[in-house]
């Protein structure tokens, strides 16, 4: 797939071991693949975000794992079970990885490509307050 690389994510991800690299190679291919418009940027002073509208994700690489903090106030569903922490947070849940687990590409996919279409439809705070209200009928 071809996109635009932003050269400081490159930095983040090489100066990683192996094994994080190969799961944020992974991840970085499957938000560009969600939708060509995605890109990328440093958020945090050295954190890797991916946006189009809105943040989608973020990565982070821990001792053990690396995080990837999905971006959808969590109202995007999660018929796979792939989220691992953050149920109750209002802003981001994660998906956490660990040396040798597989990624679960196509649920991956599937919430990054959610999370975009709600990013176009306003946001997913917009969408929220939209299915809080109450109806006046």
């Amino acid at each position: 797939m071809s996109y635009t690389v932003e050269p400081r994510v490159d930095a983040y991800i090489d100066a990683l071991p192996g094994w994080q690299q190969a799961i944020c190679r992974e991840v970085r291919e499957l938000v560009h693949a969600a939708d060509p418009e995605v890109t990328e940027t440093i958020k945090r002073t050295r954190q890797p975000y991916f946006v189009l509208e809105g943040n989608i994700c973020a990565l982070l690489a821990a001792k053990d794992h690396v995080n990837v903090f999905v971006y959808d106030g969590g109202i995007v569903p999660d018929p796979d079970g792939i989220i691992t922490a953050g149920h109750d947070n209002k802003t981001a849940r994660t998906v956490a990885f660990r040396e040798g687990e597989p990624i679960n590409a196509p649920a991956l996919t599937a919430m990054f490509r959610q999370i975009i279409a709600n990013n176009r439809a306003g946001g997913w705070r917009k969408l929220k307050r939209e299915t809080q209200r109450p109806s006046t009928r």
